[in-house]
């Protein structure tokens, strides 16, 4: 089986390539991806190489497939496993291993898996695991954007809040509480506010920060107050550089009570402090945010720990209940991914946007591997669409469904290319 895939020989180093897969072992499945979004976690890893925890050494002389938000159809399966799964089902892939205390995991240690990929392997560790799991909604990018969505439920899960009566502490997020999520309106932000209205535990109020108007208002049109009011929340987009008081603002919007659960969405030190300094009696901050700096390091209130409670926790990733709640929400239309895209390409975008993540505005690249498709924001789709009957019609299904990418649109991409 030939495939073509991106792939990591060292720090800055992606090759896009074809190369021929090895016939799989009985233990094993081979898959075809279908789609793949970009990840900052990818990014980073770029960046370290050899350095990062999860690369293999002999990168250089085997490189490692990226990408890790995939999805895509069973081709072929393994004689141990063909009791659980069937040529031609849809899949979403867990990535956070955890075999037998090793740090391995798809998109960054395995010469014959990832998502960047037309072809590759599932193995063994991802059998064993159930990490490769069923999807049966009908978009290949609502599984992808799974894994994400499973971080952003994972760190609601696993948020917690005490009472001074006993030691069971009450996991998730203070039901008809105060959710602050600082620096929101990236592409993780958006999907933490999506899950935010359909949590078990619905606060009663969730603000959300940034320090642009132009990601705000953007923000706004993807999820608006009146959208939030409808499901019984308060939802509150508020810019903390035109403030000169973050904190007194903030407060205010509680009746001075605090937030009971703080998350924290980027890695910034003054951020982190403001997020402690909002902590409500009991209250619980997640620092979500994971830095490329391994000396990171803020101040946080030592008295409000001791004497009210506060306490910090840090989440990264989610387990395969997050993953398997996050594929159902959105099979269901209950939450919705599509909030954090923002732009559409095929496979040979993805090394040069993994490459510049950084610097490319906007939220989350989604990627179709099957075929060649410059980067594309969607907010040009209808100014290039003037020249490119493809864009034009990916601009008209867009504009029907709130300026958001969605499964029709994916159908017209996949008809364009005869994929399916």
């Amino acid at each position: 089986m030939r495939a073509k895939a991106v792939r990591m020989y060292g720090e800055d180093d992606l090759r896009l390539e074809e190369f021929e897969l090895p016939k799989i072992k009985d233990d094993e499945i081979l898959v075809k991806i279908m789609s793949d979004s970009i990840c900052m976690s990818t990014y980073k890893l770029v960046k370290q190489g050899k350095k990062h925890k999860r690369a293999p050494q002999n990168i250089d002389t085997n490189p490692v497939i990226i990408g890790h938000e995939c999805a895509g159809i069973i081709v072929e399966v393994g004689e141990k496993w063909k009791d659980k799964y069937s040529v031609g089902d849809k899949f979403a892939l867990q990535p956070a291993l955890n075999y037998m205390g090793k740090l391995d995991s798809p998109g960054y240690s395995y010469e014959y898996c990832g998502g960047a990929t037309t072809y590759c392997i599932m193995p063994h560790e991802v059998m064993e695991l159930g990490c490769l799991l069923p999807f049966h909604g009908e978009s290949f990018f609502e599984a992808s954007l799974a894994e994400p969505m499973s971080c952003i439920i994972g760190g609601y899960h696993a948020n917690y809040h005490t009472n001074k009566q006993n030691y069971n502490h009450a996991m998730g997020t203070k039901k008809d509480g105060n959710i602050i999520i600082l620096g929101g309106c990236g592409p993780m932000g958006m999907g933490a506010v999506s899950y935010g209205l359909y949590t078990e535990n619905k606060p009663k109020r969730i603000v959300v920060t940034d320090i642009s108007d132009a990601r705000i208002e953007d923000a706004k049109k993807k999820i608006s107050p009146e959208e939030a009011a409808q499901k019984g929340v308060e939802l509150l987009y508020i810019n903390t550089a035109s403030l000169e008081g973050p904190y007194k603002t903030l407060m205010e919007l509680t009746n001075y009570h605090g937030y009971d659960d703080v998350f924290v969405y980027i890695p910034n030190k003054s951020v982190v402090e403001l997020g402690d300094s909002l902590l409500a009696f009991d209250g619980c901050m997640n620092f979500f945010a994971g830095p490329s700096n391994n000396d990171f390091t803020s101040e946080i209130n030592m008295y409000n720990v001791h004497y009210t409670s506060a306490h910090i926790i840090g989440t990264t990733g989610g387990n395969n209940d997050d993953l398997m709640e996050a594929l159902e929400l959105a099979a269901k239309g209950k939450i919705r991914p599509a909030v954090m895209v923002t732009h559409i390409g095929g496979i040979d975008s993805i090394a040069d946007a993994t490459l510049n993540l950084p610097s490319i505005p906007g939220g989350k690249k989604l990627t179709y591997t099957q075929f060649d498709m410059p980067l594309t924001a969607i907010e040009d789709f209808e100014e290039l669409g003037k020249t490119n009957p493809l864009l034009k019609q990916l601009a008209e299904s867009v504009k029907r469904h709130n300026g958001l990418w969605n499964g029709e649109a994916e159908k017209i991409l996949f008809q364009h290319h005869g994929i399916i």
